[in-house]
């Protein structure tokens, strides 16, 4: 073997450390200068080649790294042994690896191996390549070799823990996990173990086999004293016990743990589930889903009689009084929560203990009502009560503030539990709308209070009264929701706008501007928002939902690539880069992580939001192309004409997907990026908890990406059937296209009306009635922009139709001049969903039907040897289907003109004066109580503060913050919004022109 004493792939080390060494600093030119001098010495070593190769990646030579390293590859399959090293091969793996070529570093490592069969380093290579290629079952493999070479229990473990990953993701027979017990039982026998990970890799083995028993008895067997820390050793105890349902012994062991530990909320838990007996517990704790947590857990009483019951919650209240008062002078908040689970219980089962329940609850707010955890510890017990048991609840809260005289701090902290108590519950969507504005000016009040206490705070730290501004915004839109005066939206973007003047560093207060300023129109400021988050690593999966949608539906395309490619980055990095971790726990011998970087690599991959990113990142670029046929068909060339993603669509039916957006952080009034109640009235309005809201997603979110996966390839299909449609029609009078190309695209309708919830036929007289005026848009609901392309593209798949053209040109007129009219004058901040609408017609079906007549067009106009065309000429103007080209290019130019005219008009308002409109709106009646009133507070503050009572840094804050600044960034970021708009319907009209001065010579 070549790694020897101060040799490196069979060079000298003091040759080879200037060269990592200029690596590491990033100065390729040095270090390809320094191994072109070491090549020229060894010109036949793979070290130095697959060093070159390393280098030539580093520099963005993608092409002469692969050429260079395959060179080495072919001199380490040569016979000379001497060449084949460990780093030769891990310095090979890791440019194969960044050229996306893995499987040739695993070709490398396998043929080394075969070679020198005895070599554990070259094993280990082979089993990291096998990890990174997730091929568990060649991982076993490889790992029961090296434990039969070498003997060690960390190699028996990689091979047992290869098996329970080929159970959980290939789903493979639960055979294999007898193979592993076996295994370990034979290990176990002739070495014992000797590592507390090793133990609780055999008991997961059992435990996934239900062996409940045996892993008991290997717990208190010998084995067990691997596990020094006696209350873990007991929860694992309890846990065996209660899926082997020897309840009664669980329940010894459970209060054990709860006198070790009176904080374990989760034990406690199943500590009761063992208690009553109730398997239904389990779901929610075999329940891994830490973003979306389920918080009310599931009770089963029936097969208790009441007698049964009755002693039951007796010796758990027994048990939860002692708890109380062993920790009655600590701040646990685990034995009063206990405590409120039980009167939950009883409440479930029947027993009318409604006002123990709100004592329990009241008990809880006593004593730990000013922390920010209160709403959140008591949101499951909360559900439980019906509406006016809940007003009930905020009552004696709100008289337990009045009547107990405490610090500032405390009372500021009870008071905002009690309005997030309000909003959890849905009771201060019930209050009268004076009550809001009198509450929210009683609030801004309080935070002006208490804004000294925070003078002395670091700006990273929380200041006190933080969450007061959330909660005066979320009262503020509820009142423009109820009046729809949008002086209540300006007012709660000012007082956001001044919360991170003060402290910049909120998260909350950046994603409540964030909804406000997309909702307005505003989305350059909101993206802005977006990007102040400074949204990095898993934050890119949980938290972009926030602003994607939006994008999706601007017409601010720059922005949109540049999201949706961060985001695509770091999901294809994490996804190729994550079998580092998973190699790195085996090397550690973490195996538990083992197995749990290997389920999150595989819910990445499932998500929903990467599927559509995908889908999205094509149509981005079909949008942006689609002024030129010539660069659309390019586009459509690298994306294989659109075939991948059919496929994807056709695999979506069985695919799982995973939801991992973090929905609790979303605003009240929009709980999943499809709603948005201040769309619609208050008053059919009904509140509902968010995880409720959430449910019906998947099946919906499921057919978009089935239906948007379609668009390439029906858009390349439209182009070639216009490319021989008109010639057709001329000389055979057919029905238009290439048969073959024709009836791909006829099946791909049906599937694209299937996802509509219609038939072909039905959705084609869907359309023809909607453009007759036989029907209103309205009947297309939140699907109009799909209907709309449904209809281009049948009318690509029968071009030769003068009536479908018709019909289509009816399309694009009612639905984008209804929505003008609708627009009229409106102010911006009111009519945005209706621009966005605008925005998606013009940029996608309104895109796809100016493709098929460019298509169309360039077939009928005279190329090459104009002899040959003349005759073909001589026909066109006679020909039906010519005039329909051109009727529908002069229509699509009017509508397309129409809403170039409706922008001007909004942008030729001067800035000014928007700004004004915009500031007055603040300025409603002071006796009436309108808008306006907590900046009255606010401003009123400001101007009497003074540095000594705030503190410099929040003193100079509040001098900066300006009303007129704040509102003058809003309009300047509507006008954005509608030039990007005015620059994408020119461009159009402008396309539209020079296809009717082409036609104009046919």
């Amino acid at each position: 073997m070549a790694s020897k004493f101060g040799l490196a792939g069979g060079i000298p080390e003091r040759r080879v450390r200037p060269i990592w060494d200029a690596i590491d600093s990033r100065q390729f030119k040095n270090a390809l200068k320094l191994l072109t001098s070491l090549l020229s010495k060894y010109p036949k070593s793979p070290y130095a080649l697959a060093l070159k190769a390393l280098i030539h990646e580093r520099m963005g030579k993608p092409d002469e790294a692969l050429a260079v390293c395959l060179d080495a590859k072919d001199l380490l399959y040569k016979d000379d042994s001497s060449l084949m090293d460990d780093l030769t091969l891990s310095t090979l793996q890791i440019v194969f690896q960044r050229l996306d070529h893995l499987e040739l570093a695993t070709g490398c490592y396998a043929h080394a191996c075969g070679r020198f069969p005895n070599n554990l380093e070259l094993m280990m290579g082979l089993f990291n390549c096998y990890v990174r290629e997730y091929s568990f079952v060649k991982q076993q493999q490889t790992a029961i070799k090296m434990y039969k070479l070498a003997g060690e229990e960390r190699f028996l473990l990689w091979a047992v823990c290869s098996i329970q990953l080929q159970v959980l993701c290939d789903k493979s027979g639960e055979k294999l996990l007898l193979l592993a017990e076996g295994l370990l039982k034979k290990h176990i026998a002739s070495h014992s173990m000797h590592e507390p990970e090793a133990l609780m890799v055999y008991i997961s083995l059992l435990e996934q086999q239900s062996k409940y028993n045996d892993a008991l008895e290997v717990l208190s067997g010998n084995l067990g004293s691997l596990l020094v820390i006696e209350v873990d050793k007991l929860r694992i105890q309890g846990r065996l016990l209660a899926r082997a349902r020897d309840y009664s012994a669980a329940v010894e062991v459970y209060k054990k743990v709860l006198e070790l530990s009176p904080d374990d909320w989760e034990c406690f838990l199943q500590y009761l589930g063992c208690l009553f007996e109730d398997d239904s517990m389990w779901k929610f704790f075999d329940d891994t889903d830490q973003i979306h947590p389920i918080k009310n857990i599931e009770c089963t009483f029936s097969h208790l009689t009441e007698e049964m019951f009755d002693s039951r919650i007796s010796t758990a209240s027994e048990l939860v009084q002692k708890l109380q008062r062993d920790t009655e002078n600590s701040n646990l908040r685990g034995p009063l929560l206990a405590a409120i689970e039980i009167e939950k219980r009883k409440f479930l089962y029947g027993k009318q203990n409604d006002s123990e329940l709100l004592k329990s609850l009241l008990q809880y707010f006593v004593k730990f009502g000013h922390l920010a955890c209160y709403a959140s510890d008591v949101e499951a017990f909360l559900q439980v009560l019906p509406p006016h048991k809940k007003a009930e609840l905020v009552r004696m809260l709100m008289k337990t503030t009045d009547s107990e005289s405490a610090s500032a701090t405390i009372e500021l902290g009870q008071t905002t539990t009690i309005l997030k108590v309000l909003e959890l519950t849905g009771n201060i969507f019930e209050l009268p709308i004076g009550d809001i504005k009198a509450s929210a000016v009683k609030l801004a009040k309080l935070y002006c209070q208490n804004l000294p206490l925070s003078k002395d705070l670091d700006p990273q730290e929380s200041m006190f009264g933080e969450e007061l501004l959330s909660l005066i915004s979320n009262m503020l839109v509820q009142l423009y929701w109820r009046t729809r005066d949008f002086g209540y939206l300006a007012e709660a973007m000012m007082v956001l706008e001044l919360g991170l003047a003060i402290r910049g560093h909120v998260w909350q207060y950046k994603i409540l501007l964030l909804h406000i300023y997309s909702y307005i129109g505003a989305l350059p400021l909101a993206f802005e928002r977006y990007k102040a988050l400074d949204v990095k690593n898993i934050l890119t999966e949980t938290v972009s939902h926030h602003i994607l949608r939006q994008m999706l539906e601007s017409p601010m395309w720059v922005d949109l690539n540049n999201l949706l490619q961060d985001y695509l980055k770091f999901m294809d990095d994490h996804l190729k880069e994550s079998a580092d971790l998973t190699f790195l726990a085996y090397r550690h011998r973490n195996y538990s992580k083992v197995i749990e970087f290997v389920l999150f690599k595989q819910r990445l991959q499932q998500s929903n939001q990467y599927e559509a990113a995908r889908v999205e990142a094509s149509l981005l670029q079909l949008k942006q192309s689609a002024d030129s046929i010539e660069e659309e068909e390019r586009v459509l060339e690298n994306m294989k004409s659109g075939v991948q993603l059919v496929e994807l669509s056709n695999e979506m039916g069985s695919r799982t997907l995973r939801f991992n957006e973090d929905m609790q952080t979303r605003p009240w009034w929009t709980p999943c990026p499809e709603k948005n109640y201040l769309l619609g009235s208050f008053e059919d309005f009904s509140y509902c908890p968010k995880e409720n809201v959430n449910k019906d997603r998947e099946e919906n979110v499921r057919r978009a990406i089935q239906r948007k996966s379609l668009l390439p390839r029906m858009v390349y299909l439209s182009i070639q059937c216009s490319a021989t449609a008109l010639k057709e029609s001329i000389e055979a009078n057919g029905s238009g296209g290439d048969i073959k190309t024709c009836g791909e695209l006829k099946s791909l309708l049906e599937e694209y009306a299937k996802m509509l919830g219609s038939s072909f036929s039905d959705a084609v007289g869907m359309i023809t009635e909607i453009s007759q005026g036989a029907r209103t848009s309205e009947s297309l609901g939140s699907d109009l922009v799909d209907w709309l392309n449904f209809a281009v593209f049948w009318n690509a798949w029968s071009l030769s139709s003068q009536e479908n053209w018709h019909v289509l040109n009816l399309l694009f007129e009612r639905l984008i001049l209804d929505r003008i009219k609708s627009l009229g004058s409106s102010d911006l901040s009111s009519c945005n969903s209706d621009i966005q609408v605008l925005v998606q017609i013009i940029t996608e079906p309104l895109a796809w039907h100016s493709l098929v007549i460019q298509a169309c067009t360039r077939s009928s106009l005279p190329s090459g040897k104009k002899k040959k065309k003349a005759q073909h000429s001589d026909h066109l103007p006679s020909c039906p289907m010519t005039q329909a080209i051109k009727d529908s290019i002069h229509s699509l130019c009017s509508t397309v003109q129409e809403v170039s005219n409706w922008l001007l008009n909004q942008m030729n308002n001067p800035e000014d004066a928007q700004v004004d409109k915009f500031m007055s709106a603040l300025e409603g009646d002071e006796d009436a109580g309108g808008p306006g009133q907590v900046l009255v507070v606010l401003e009123s503050f400001i101007a009497s503060s003074e540095e000594a009572e705030v503190g410099s840094r929040i003193f100079e804050a509040l001098k900066t913050w300006s009303k007129a600044d704040s509102a003058r960034k809003t309009v300047t970021a509507q006008q954005k919004l509608l030039r990007e708009f005015h620059q994408i319907c020119e461009s159009k009209r402008k396309l539209l022109e020079k296809l009717k001065q082409q036609m104009s010579h046919v």
